[in-house]
C-alpha cells in the first residue's frame, strides 16, 4: 500500500492561453519551435546511446555548450530542451512500470510478468510535433498591455492574447508558475503554462468518509463506504462506444491508404479525449458526492490485468486491456488534492475473493460468470462487484486505524463436501 499525493503537498494546473500573432510572429514561432524540436531529438538520441543517463547536470556538462552552437538556441532555452526530453524519457518510463510485460511459462501453463524500464525501448523516443518550452521571466512574461512577451530566434516578440482571459489569469497571479509550452493547433497558437501552489496536507485524524472504488468495465466502478452504500457506476454505455472505435479502427486499418492512416489517427485521438472526459466526470461525481476529509481506497493494479482469464472472449480483451484506469485514478487524485481529501492505493490480492463477514478466502466464494459472490462458509450472498468495493473500504480502515500497509492473507477452511 502506499500513500498518492499530487506532489508533495502541491497542487498543480495548466493554463491553456490563446495567442494572437501577425503572420510575421507566425513565421518566428514556428522556426523557433522547429529548432527546439530538433534540439530534443537530438538530446534524445544522445540519452538512447549513452545507457539512458537522464542526470540533467550529466547532461547540462556533455551537451548544453553543443545545443547552443548546433540550433543557435538561447541559454535557457538550451537547459529547457535537455528538461523536456528527460522529463519525457521519465513518463514514459512511469507508463511501462504501470503495464510489465506479459508471458506464458508454456510448462506451467502459468503466466508471468516481468518489470519494463525506458531500457526496454528499441529506438529513441522522437518529438514528432514541434514544440518549445519557455521559462518565466527568463523567455516568456505577462506585460501590463495584455501581451505576451517570448523569446524567439528572432528575439523578444510581444503577442496578443485574448483579452477576455486575462481575469482567468489574474487568479493565479499568487501561484508559482512554472514553464510554458508553446503549442500549434489547427492554425491557432497556444500557451500551456503550469501553475503550482502549496495546500494543507490531510491528516488521518480528519477523516470522515472511507469510501472502497472497484473499478471495472461491466461496472466502471462500484463504491461502498461507512454508512453500508453501494453505488454501480454502469459501463454497459462504455463498453458500447469502445467497440464502435474498434470497428472504426478496423475498417480504416483493412484499407491502409494515406487518407485512412490520417483518419485513423483522427478516431484514436477522438477516442482518448473521449475517454479522458468520461473519467474526468467519474472523479468529479465522487469529490462532490463525498465532499472534504474523504479517503478514497483504489486497488493498486500494478500487474493486475483484466484478461488473464483465459476463458474472457477475445472481442472483449481489447475493452478490458485498453481502458486508461491509469487516468482515472491521475484525475482522482488530482481532485482529491484540491478538495482535501485522501487517496490511498490498496494491495489488491484476495479483495474479489475475500467474504467481507467472516473473512473466509476462497476461490469458489466467487463466480464470475454470474457475478455472484457466496462465501463458501457462512453462505453470505452479494454482487461481486460490491463485495470487491466492501473489501478495499475495510484495508481503508484498517489504514485510518494505523495499519500502514493493509492487505488480507489467505487463510483457507476445511470444506467438507
Amino acid at each position: 500500500m502506499f500513500l498518492v499525493k499530487g506532489g508533495e503537498n502541491m497542487l498543480t494546473k495548466t493554463l491553456k492561453i490563446q495567442l494572437y500573432p501577425d503572420e510575421k510572429q507566425k513565421q518566428s514561432l514556428y522556426e523557433t519551435q522547429l529548432l527546439f524540436t530538433k534540439a530534443c531529438n537530438d538530446v534524445s538520441n544522445y540519452i538512447f546511446n549513452h545507457d539512458f543517463n537522464l542526470n540533467q547536470k550529466h547532461l547540462h556538462d556533455c551537451l548544453y555548450y553543443q545545443l547552443r552552437k548546433d540550433f543557435k538556441l538561447q541559454s535557457q532555452m538550451a537547459q529547457s530542451v535537455i528538461r523536456t526530453v528527460i522529463s519525457r524519457y521519465k513518463t514514459v518510463n512511469t507508463t511501462l512500470k504501470q503495464k510489465p510485460y506479459k508471458f506464458k511459462d508454456i510448462n506451467t501453463n502459468q503466466y508471468h510478468y516481468v518489470k519494463r524500464n525506458v531500457e526496454w525501448l528499441k529506438k529513441p523516443i522522437y518529438f514528432k510535433s514541434n514544440i518549445a518550452v519557455f521559462v518565466r521571466n527568463r523567455n516568456y512574461s505577462l506585460i501590463k498591455n495584455g501581451q505576451y512577451s517570448i523569446s524567439t530566434i528572432d528575439g523578444r516578440l510581444k503577442i496578443n492574447c485574448d483579452s477576455n482571459q486575462l481575469d482567468y489569469i489574474q487568479q493565479f497571479n499568487d501561484w508559482k508558475h512554472g514553464e510554458a509550452e508553446l503549442l500549434q493547433r489547427h492554425g491557432r497558437w497556444f500557451l500551456y503554462i503550469s501553475v503550482s501552489k502549496d495546500i494543507d496536507s490531510v491528516e488521518k485524524q480528519s477523516i470522515q468518509h472511507v469510501v472502497g472504488i472497484d473499478r471495472g468495465l461491466r461496472q466502471i466502478m462500484t463504491t461502498y463506504n461507512e454508512k453500508d452504500q453501494t453505488q454501480f457506476f454502469n459501463g454497459q454505455h462504455v463498453l458500447k462506444r469502445r467497440r464502435h472505435f474498434k470497428k472504426l479502427r478496423q475498417q480504416l486499418q483493412s484499407k491502409n491508404t494515406k487518407s485512412s492512416k490520417r483518419r485513423l489517427r483522427q478516431i484514436e485521438k477522438r477516442e482518448n479525449r473521449w475517454m479522458s472526459d468520461v473519467n474526468h466526470q467519474l472523479s468529479k461525481t465522487l469529490i462532490n458526492q463525498f465532499g472534504k476529509h474523504t479517503l478514497f481506497v483504489l486497488e493498486d493494479l500494478t500487474n493486475v490485468t483484466f484478461n488473464t482469464v483465459n476463458q474472457r472472449h477475445k472481442n472483449h480483451r481489447y475493452e478490458h486491456a485498453s481502458w486508461s484506469f491509469f487516468d482515472l485514478e491521475q484525475k482522482l487524485i488530482y481532485k482529491a488534492l484540491e478538495s482535501h481529501c485522501m487517496v490511498i492505493k490498496v494491495d489488491a490480492h484476495y479483495t474479489s475473493q475475500r467474504c467481507p463477514k467472516c473473512g473466509c478466502i476462497h476461490k469458489d466464494n466467487r463466480n464470475k460468470s454470474k457475478h455472484l459472490f457466496e462465501c463458501v462458509k457462512c453462505h453470505y450472498k452479494s454482487n461481486d462487484d460490491r463485495v470487491a468495493s466492501m473489501n478495499i473500504q475495510e484495508l481503508g480502515k484498517q489504514y485510518i486505524s494505523g495499519i500502514n500497509k493493509p492487505h488480507f492473507e489467505k487463510l483457507e477452511p476445511k470444506l467438507e463436501y
